[in-house]
């Protein structure tokens, strides 16, 4: 399974247990853990859309020269998500074949699974933490000293009450309830998730009309949320978890919200769709078991005009478009359009 704490499916209903790991990095250090440029490895699998919004947001926020990060086989074995896209199948920096070993270094005999992202601490090669959903909000607000030049403020605080209900909002319906509906071992069960995925999509759709961004004029952590279960909807969330009332494409305001995020740096271009439809379609056998991984859908319209910039917005407010994708993060062609 992805990340995002543990995936238990089975006879009951998808539940998706809570980060076990919860320290923070924080400015003040309060947790032992201080801000540090060099001090820890971001550990994450781009078909992950939990870890694909840490993957973003320290591309926007310009953490790349101070937060390294190693990118996981989309396939896991049965030790998890393994490093075997790196040569000898260690990763570089710590020396580890399976994200398992940072784990284990941290809590030996953890019952839990082992779930990306995941930030540990390199010298020590202890895991700090997988808690996906306070990650990319200190990121945002305790490594300020760290951003770029320009970085946006993704958790403006005057917003943060809005930006936290509509994610609680989008969390629960539709980045959690394609899992639940693709997990769902009766009908009853299924049915009430895929409901609840097009009930929200369909909710948020008047917003997106008059508005480029979920909350504010700007790109907040709200639509990194969003676009991180979005640009995987047609690719397998509408075949393999059968959240198939309409595909994104056949949708004209989401499907222009989207586009206008994937054509905007540090968005698009740390999407690997080979990895994502590769991961879901070979690693959960239980609902395709043959592992064929489909040749659709076809990605050029990715690149079309979006015609958003009609809406008005300021993509990163007052800052500026990330630089270049430093060299060796670049996504192969075979994962772009």
């Amino acid at each position: 399974m992805g990340g995002g704490g543990n995936d238990t499916y089975g006879r009951k209903a998808f539940k998706r247990s809570k980060s076990h790991f919860t320290d923070r990095i924080t400015a003040d250090g309060r947790d032992g853990w201080p801000v540090a440029a060099d001090r820890y490895r971001l550990i994450v699998s781009r078909a992950c859309p939990w870890a694909s919004r840490a993957v973003i947001s320290r591309r926007l926020l310009g953490l790349e020269g101070a937060l390294s990060m190693a990118i996981a086989d989309p396939i896991q074995d049965d030790r998890s998500w393994r490093f075997t896209l790196d040569p000898d199948g260690r990763d570089p920096v710590l020396g580890i074949r399976y994200l398992a070993e940072a784990y284990d270094r941290r809590e030996t005999g953890y019952p839990g699974g082992v779930s990306v992202p995941a930030i540990v601490d390199v010298p020590s090669g202890k895991l700090v933490t997988n808690d996906y959903q306070q990650l990319t909000l200190d990121l945002a607000t305790e490594w300020t000293a760290l951003h770029r030049d320009g970085a946006p403020d993704l958790y403006p605080r005057e917003l943060r009450d809005e930006i936290d209900t509509v994610m609680a909002d989008v969390y629960e319906d539709v980045n959690n309830g394609v899992y639940r509906a693709g997990f769902a071992t009766g009908q009853e069960e299924y049915e009430a998730a895929c409901a609840g995925v097009f009930r929200r999509l369909e909710l948020l759709e008047p917003r997106l009309a008059r508005q480029r961004y979920l909350v504010g004029d700007t790109i907040t952590e709200a639509d990194i949320r969003l676009f991180t279960t979005l640009v995987r909807f047609d690719a397998v969330y509408h075949g393999h978890f059968k959240c198939n009332r309409w595909k994104l494409a056949e949708n004209p305001v989401l499907w222009a919200y989207t586009r206008d995020l994937y054509q905007t740096p540090g968005f698009g271009d740390t999407v690997d769709f080979d990895h994502i439809k590769r991961h879901y379609h070979q690693v959960h056998t239980g609902i395709n078991p043959t592992r064929i991984v489909p040749l659709g859908p076809d990605l050029s319209g990715w690149l079309a005009p979006h015609h958003r910039e009609e809406l008005g917005g300021r993509p990163f407010g007052d800052g500026t478009p990330p630089g270049p994708v430093p060299a060796g993060e670049a996504v192969p062609p075979q994962g772009r359009p």
